[in-house]
């Protein structure tokens, strides 16, 4: 049975922290608050893949009030839920996501970042897609103060 997740994610802005995206790590003079690594593309993911499958969110499995999760590496959340999906006798057909800001650019990052989600899902290339855009200086991506993303997931799961 096809069923589809959507997902959303938002960082503040932050100094002194690096900028991870999509699990891959972005030359930039800040980076993104949160408890994990911010990885504002993964993040929105998982949320993506959790919701296709009817099994809450990111913070139902990985609370930031945990402190093992303090700076952790986002890629091990979108494992988890990839196993999720395993678990359940399926599979991800694709995924897709866009992140939303003004700097950094994503444009030269975009391929590495396609090629780091595939790898984690377990996708051929050509199926893990993302995408930018700029909010048109509108709002609080536009101002800078931090960065969202959304993202899609297509998984065909028995049942």
């Amino acid at each position: 049975m096809p069923r589809i997740g959507t997902g959303f994610d938002v960082h503040r802005i932050q100094a002194g922290r690096p900028m991870v995206i999509c699990g891959v790590t972005i030359p930039c003079e800040f980076g993104l608050e949160g408890h994990s690594d911010a990885d504002v593309g993964i993040h929105a993911l998982c949320d993506a893949i959790y919701g296709a499958l009817a099994e809450g969110d990111i913070g139902r499995w990985f609370p930031p009030s945990e402190m093992q999760w303090k700076d952790a590496d986002s890629a091990q959340f979108l494992r988890h839920a990839t196993g999720r999906v395993a678990a359940r006798g399926g599979v991800i057909c694709n995924v897709d996501v866009t992140i939303l800001c003004e700097r950094p650019r994503i444009g030269p990052h975009r391929e590495a970042m396609e090629a780091r989600l595939a790898e984690l899902l377990g996708l051929p290339a050509g199926r893990a897609s993302v995408k930018a855009t700029t909010t048109e200086r509108l709002g609080f991506t536009g101002r800078g103060e931090g960065i969202a993303a959304q993202a899609a997931a297509m998984l065909l799961v028995p049942k």
